[in-house]
Parts: C-alpha cells; structure tokens; sequence
C-alpha cells in the first residue's frame, strides 16, 4: 500500500495534521478527494438533509480606513486613503436600513447579515444604537453582525477591551457574529493585502471571546491570492485548534477570491482547485459541524457539486450582495431555485437558522 493509499484510508478514522492534509491536498486524484469528504461528512450528518438560510446581507456603510487590496466595495474617507475603489461612500439612515429589513421578513427571511467598512467617526453608541433599533423594531429579526475586524476597530475606537465592547453589543441585540475579514490567518499574508486590519491574533481573539460569551459565530477563509497552500493548511489549523477550545463555531465557509476591480493583480482560482480545498476543509476541520457551499462565487453549478465534496449547506439566499458583486461576480438565486438545484443533486432541502437549528 502506497503513502497515499494508506492515508487515505486513515483519512477517515482519525484526525489529520497540517502535513497531511497538504500532502492529499497536493497527491490525492480530485475524485478520490472528494468521496473521502463525502464520506466524512455523510458521517457527520447521516440523513440526506442539505439546509440553507433566508437572509440579507446590509452593509450599513462602505467607507473604509483599511484600505485592503482585494476589496472592490470599500470608499475611502479622505485623500490620505484613497486607492482603487471608486465607489461612493454612503451609510445607511435607519429608515433604509428598516426598509431593507421589512423587505427581507416580506420573502420570510428572520436574520439579517449585518457588516460595514472600518468607520474612523462612528462611536460605539452608533452600533448600540443601530441594534437598539433593529430589536425594538423587529424583535423576530435575529442580527449576525460585526465580523471580527469591525468589533476590533470599535475596541481601539472605543480605548476598550474586546470583551466590553462585545459585552455591549451585545445588551444591544447583538445575536451572533459572522466570520468575516478572517481572509488567511498569517500575519504574512494580512501585513500585504490588508494592513490597517485586524492581525489573526486579534481576530481569533474576538472569536474567543464571543464564543466565552455565548455567542455562535461562523468561520472563513478567502484563499486564491497571494497566499501559499502552507498558509492555507495553517488558516484552517488555527480554526481547529480555537474550535477545539470553544466549540463556538457553527460553520465553515470557504471562497474565493474574485479579483475583478481590486488592486490584486492575479488569476483567479479554478473550480478544481475550489473543489480540492473545500475537500480538505470536511476532512481536517473535524470539530466544525458544517461546511458551506459558495454559490455566491462559483455559481450554481458548482454549488450542486460541492454537495459531493463535504458541503452539507448551500448558505443564504443573499436578498442582497454587494461586496462579491463590486468584484464582478453578481448570481443570484432565490429560495425556490436553492430548493431546485438541492433537490437535482439528490438531497432533501430544509430551511434552518443560524445555529443550524432545523425550520
């Protein structure tokens, strides 16, 4: 039996470090990768359920002191910034912001994904009182907000320690957070594509904190830039490894980048090597329950064949998309499309929320 052969064959019975997972990673026919994440994840989740969420992603302002080289959506605020996005700043008034969430209740969504650019002039009270308001006004709406980078440009903002300022939020009406601005958890990688944001220390500490809090929260990884498959196998190391801890994490979402309209200058990732990675992600990230397909980025198509590949969830019905669609990328599917193409590839469609509690 070859090296290959035989982990493989461990692949399924026992947990697999960084090496080894890069090694299959690198050897593994797409294929044979494939069915062992299929079959990891039949393992994990035994009936032929494939779950999805109605919501709306709204992001309350685009202006943006980060500056990161792979955005499309951000606007700066001043000259001193100023880069290649030509979008034009804006931030939400409440009354548009109660629009897009009675649209959203209108197509039975009950969540909303709430995220904006770094704001150098809104205090903490602005979000306090931006979830004050959403709760008052719509206590059925569960609010996924603020991914990791935000809370810690609040918590410098603020002269605050990251547990205060979630601590607020959170007596505000914040629900959960989503995984966002993780990109890849090597400050090499950050120090070049995003340098005024969050280090991975600092957004791993937010997640830990959230999850010591009681908050679930998601997890991701944009990968197809500038960094190495190692870098990839230490991103999704340092999930686990936190996981292991707090078993706060509901799920994991892997993407790609989309380089249209960015700073990035590079060739995007091919479906195969979407596929070969979403693979790895089921088979090492054993402690994270779910694993998202990226219809978003890779279309419909491909989301069905993601299903086949370790993904148990074909994510939201996105009512709204900005960031990714700034970037070129604009698919749209509604909730009886979603429904469609889960049942073509064989399984059973179920509404869920955001902990994966089945609707």
């Amino acid at each position: 039996m070859t090296d290959l052969s035989l982990m493989m064959e461990q692949a399924l019975a026992r947990r697999i470090s960084k090496e080894e997972a890069l090694f299959l990673y690198k050897n593994a026919e797409l294929a044979a990768l494939g069915c062992l994440a299929h079959a990891r994840r039949m393992a994990m989740h035994s009936t032929p359920i494939v779950t999805y969420i109605i919501d709306r992603n709204i992001n309350y302002t685009n202006i943006c002191i980060s500056g990161c080289k792979f955005c499309a959506y951000y606007a700066a605020p001043s000259s001193e910034c100023q880069g290649h996005s030509k979008q034009r700043p804006f931030l939400l008034s409440k009354e548009e912001l109660a629009q897009k969430i009675r649209e959203t209740l209108k197509l039975e969504g009950r969540q909303i994904l709430l995220q904006g650019g770094l704001h150098p002039d809104l205090p903490l009270s602005y979000y306090e009182d931006m979830l004050s308001f959403i709760k008052r006004e719509f206590p059925e709406i569960h609010c996924h907000a603020f991914s990791p980078p935000e809370i810690v440009h609040l918590a410098k903002l603020s002269q605050l320690d990251i547990q205060t300022v979630l601590k607020r939020l959170i007596s505000a009406g914040l629900d959960s957070i989503p995984g966002g601005g993780a990109e890849i958890l090597v400050d090499r990688v950050r120090e070049r594509i995003a340098p005024r944001k969050a280090t991975a220390r600092e957004w791993l500490e937010v997640m830990e904190t959230a999850h010591g809090l009681g908050l679930k929260t998601t997890a991701t990884m944009m990968f197809g830039h500038i960094e190495t498959l190692e870098e990839r196998m230490e991103h999704l190391q340092v999930l686990r490894d936190l996981q292991d801890r707090t078993h706060g994490f509901t799920a994991f979402i892997p993407w790609t980048f989309q380089p249209q309209n960015t700073a990035l200058d590079v060739q995007p990732a091919t479906a195969h090597e979407y596929l070969r990675t979403l693979a790895i992600s089921r088979l090492f990230l054993d402690n994270i329950p779910n694993i998202q397909a990226s219809w978003v980025t890779q279309g419909p198509k491909m989301a069905q064949i993601s299903l086949f590949f370790g993904a148990n969830d074909f994510g939201s019905t996105m009512i709204e998309e900005n960031v990714v669609a700034a970037a070129g990328v604009s698919h749209r599917l509604s909730e009886q499309e979603i429904q469609r193409l889960i049942k073509n590839a064989g399984f059973e469609p179920r509404r869920r929320r955001m902990d994966y509690t089945l609707l």
